[in-house]
């Protein structure tokens, strides 16, 4: 049986970080192992409490599966702080992690930060260029690249920016924009698009920690990028469109989809 490695925050909702990435392995039929960093607690509508981890102890985590579990692919989310991402990048250095998706979460769907802002410049130096695929929204992907993401060109521009930094490739993702839902994706000298149709609806809670997590778990399968993302992609438009309609704000999606 295949494996994922996910290192990323708890959400108490279900519905994204650890929880999210871990049903979505289910899902592939990959076995899912958990390094967690950040406790929060949260539901569909607020953040109200973010406890981040000692990284040493983020480091263990990692450090007693690898002893133990071959790892086919991980995923990182959530870092919370600094010292978190240095921990997390000399862990994957030290166990040469590979493949390596890098989901730059910074703040919560309902607007609540969940990275320190010393901690974009790890994130930047340190992990962009151990990564497989970075996957950032238009604002991290704004933050990461230094340059405006709020059309389809600068999207492009952005992801093609991102490989330059280091990351060997980049999917720039189009949820925050208007229009239909487009992800770009700058792999070598290729930059291919990624779309679907925009589903109405407020459940949405975790779209970025699924689709990367999913990501990871069709790596883990054997699939290149380009198709574990074109997967992805299809899994998470299903569980956006079957969402089960929890909470009273942006709840979670459909892990399981039909």
């Amino acid at each position: 049986m295949r494996t994922a490695l996910t290192i990323a925050g708890s959400d108490s909702s279900g519905g994204a970080g650890i929880q999210a990435d871990l049903k979505t392995f289910a899902a592939h039929g990959v076995f899912g192992l958990s390094a967690i960093t950040a406790v929060t607690a949260q539901n569909t509508v607020t953040v109200a409490a973010v406890g981040a981890l000692d990284p040493d102890l983020v480091a263990a985590q990692v450090d007693v599966l690898i002893g133990d579990f071959a790892v086919h692919a991980t995923k990182i989310g959530m870092l919370a702080n600094a010292g978190i991402g240095r921990a997390v990048a000399a862990a994957v250095e030290r166990h040469r992690l590979k493949p390596l998706v890098l989901d730059p979460v910074m703040v919560a769907k309902g607007g609540a930060r969940l990275l320190e802002d010393d901690a974009v410049d790890v994130l930047r130096a340190r992990l962009l260029p151990l990564a497989t695929v970075v996957t950032p929204n238009a604002p991290e992907a704004s933050i990461l690249a230094g340059l405006p993401v709020t059309t389809l060109a600068e999207q492009r521009a952005a992801a093609r920016q991102l490989t330059r930094l280091g990351a060997a490739a980049a999917l720039v993702k189009g949820g925050h924009l208007e229009g239909p839902a487009i992800d770009v994706l700058a792999i070598g000298d290729r930059v291919l698009e990624y779309r679907a149709e925009r589903v109405a609806t407020r459940h949405t809670h975790g779209t970025g920690c699924t689709l990367s997590a999913a990501i990871a778990a069709r790596l883990a399968l054997g699939d290149d990028l380009p198709e574990a993302v074109e997967a992805a992609k299809a899994y998470v438009s299903r569980a956006i469109a079957q969402a089960p309609g929890l909470g009273q704000g942006h709840g979670p999606l459909q892990h399981f989809p039909a």
